[in-house]
């Protein structure tokens, strides 16, 4: 018998990997189900960033090995995009790192930053990546409990009770998934001043800021963030890009020049058509995204509708494109969402599956059309 890797023992595999399973199996039995799971955008990317990926690939060099930091006029629109969307200055040659994807870059973080037996501070709930990766390495993951009666901002005063002497990394996520919420005006400042006291660095993954969101936000706006904090963000979300796998890491070039060197022994760049079309993502005027968040405020509304004909309340004003809803207390979320695939043929996350302060709660994807949800909420008509 061949043994595997140990590490393998401290994770499993991805929830939605394994449910989606089921759900394509009752999908081939004739059941129409309903996916409101995935947070994967099924609107198209602009029609600017087709052209730019076609145009590209008659350009000279566009199919070779590219830098492992991305083209410069890649890294030139993410600066601009910083300035004119968040009011950040971002050195275009030596503090933004291209990614493919922001989940290639919490491995890449985690293998450059922490060593087997450190610590990572972990929201809870929060995006299972982040428990897993740090499992992956030999590190120790310790939660912080994230809740809605302190709308689910961070307690610092119960972080202060935590033996911190291992902790070189925390994780936090704003506009936070699952469940939508902004940071507060005084959150990013109180990590900041808290992961300099404790000499910790502080990464924000930031994929969701201009999805149903006024006031997109860096933590990297706080004066000294640089100091200590890094920051993660992606095409994905906001630009209908997620199969495209484009992100990018930004921060101080001293701890960029380390996960570089992580990152060039794990790929050979970024396709150079991909890095293309991400340029005219980003240069699009702000019209773009009133355009997405139109169809998103239409979609909310219809969910909206569909969680209270279940009888259930819900988060009515986060950001992203996710509704977290509150089930009976009696319930536990993973029978629930079964009861509404078998019942309703509707698939949507059980909040169970990013923490225990998940539990009893569920998410609904709002990457789903209209018709799909007024389906849903015709099904449930009849049958009550």
């Amino acid at each position: 018998m061949i043994e595997f890797a140990n590490r393998l023992q401290t994770v499993e595999e991805y929830y939605f990997s394994k449910k989606l399973r089921e759900v394509r199996g009752l999908v081939a039995e004739g059941k129409p189900i309903i996916n409101m799971g995935i947070g994967s955008p099924d609107l198209a990317p602009p029609t600017e960033v087709i052209t730019a990926i076609t145009e590209s690939m008659s350009e000279a060099g566009a199919h070779k090995y590219q830098s492992y930091q991305g083209i410069p006029e890649f890294r030139a629109a993410v600066s601009s995009f910083y300035k004119s969307n968040y009011n950040v200055s971002l050195d275009a040659n030596t503090e933004i790192l291209p990614l493919m994807g922001s989940k290639e870059g919490i491995m890449h973080i985690s293998l450059a930053i922490l060593n087997e037996g450190d610590s990572v501070l972990i929201p809870n709930p929060g995006y299972p990546t982040y428990s897993s990766v740090t499992k992956l390495v030999g590190a120790n993951p310790i939660y912080y409990d994230l809740v809605e009666e302190h709308n689910y901002q961070p307690n610092f005063e119960a972080l202060e009770q935590e033996d911190l002497s291992n902790v070189k990394l925390m994780w936090i996520n704003y506009p936070h998934m699952p469940t939508g919420t902004n940071a507060s005006e005084n959150t990013f400042r109180n990590i900041i001043e808290f992961a300099k006291k404790h000499k910790i660095v502080v990464v924000n993954d930031n994929p969701y800021s201009f999805i149903l969101n006024e006031k997109p936000t860096s933590i990297l706006q706080v004066e000294g963030a640089k100091e200590i904090a890094l920051e993660l963000n992606s095409l994905s979300k906001s630009f209908n890009m997620a199969g495209w796998r484009v992100g990018m890491l930004s921060g101080k070039q001293e701890f960029l020049n380390e996960i570089l060197k992580v990152k060039t022994q794990m790929d050979s760049g970024m396709f150079y058509g991909i890095q293309k079309g991400a340029i005219a993502a980003l240069q699009l005027s702000k019209e773009w995204f009133s355009s997405i968040n139109s169809i998103y405020e239409t979609r909310r509304a219809l969910i909206h509708e569909l969680v209270e004909k279940l009888g259930l309340t819900c988060k009515k004003d986060g950001a992203g494109m996710f509704v977290w809803t509150k089930i009976p207390s009696n319930q536990k979320s993973e029978d629930f969402i079964d009861n509404l695939l078998h019942k309703y043929n509707l698939f949507v996350a059980p909040g169970s599956i990013f923490g225990s302060q998940g539990e009893g709660y569920i998410r609904f994807s709002l990457c789903v059309k209209e018709e799909d949800i007024k389906t849903a909420i015709q099904s449930i008509d009849n049958l009550v």
